[in-house]
């Protein structure tokens, strides 16, 4: 796809609580930068080497297949590179200041959190560590 915007995207543990909302969020943070560079095409790129904490395959293919069905409903062209593969690329970026940028799309929303991650400021709810703490890789 040539001429678009090219979103690598990684789902998170902390997605999980909140799918729908974390789709809608990423949708509207897309939906800006496209504005921004008055352009209508996504490349959605699934790339998992973004986080240490990974979703699960699941969760992480629900919400990209959102993503993808969100944005294509809104007028977008769309397209999504195979999940789960290893995937060949190549990339040239423009010159411009929007060329390269980085998000984060919170899953709580706007509601308050108790705390901010040490390692990425991302901000938590105490209730959901413990709950999460289980299914999280031990070192």
């Amino acid at each position: 796809m040539d001429d678009c915007l090219v979103v690598f995207s990684s789902v998170e543990k902390l997605d999980e609580l909140n799918a729908a909302g974390v789709a809608e969020a990423a949708k509207n943070s897309i939906v800006d930068v496209l504005g921004k560079l008055k352009e209508n095409r996504v490349m959605l790129f699934p790339f998992a080497h973004l986080t240490s904490t990974l979703s699960s395959p699941q969760v992480a293919l629900e919400i990209l297949m959102s993503l993808e069905a969100s944005l294509k409903n809104d007028g977008f062209t769309v397209k999504r590179a195979p999940f789960g593969w290893n995937k060949e690329f190549d990339i040239k970026s423009k010159g411009h200041p929007l060329a390269v940028l980085s998000k984060v799309i919170c899953p709580y929303g706007k509601m308050e959190c108790d705390f901010l991650c040490p390692y990425c400021t991302n901000p938590i709810k105490l209730q959901d560590v413990s709950s999460l703490r289980e299914t999280l890789p031990t070192s």
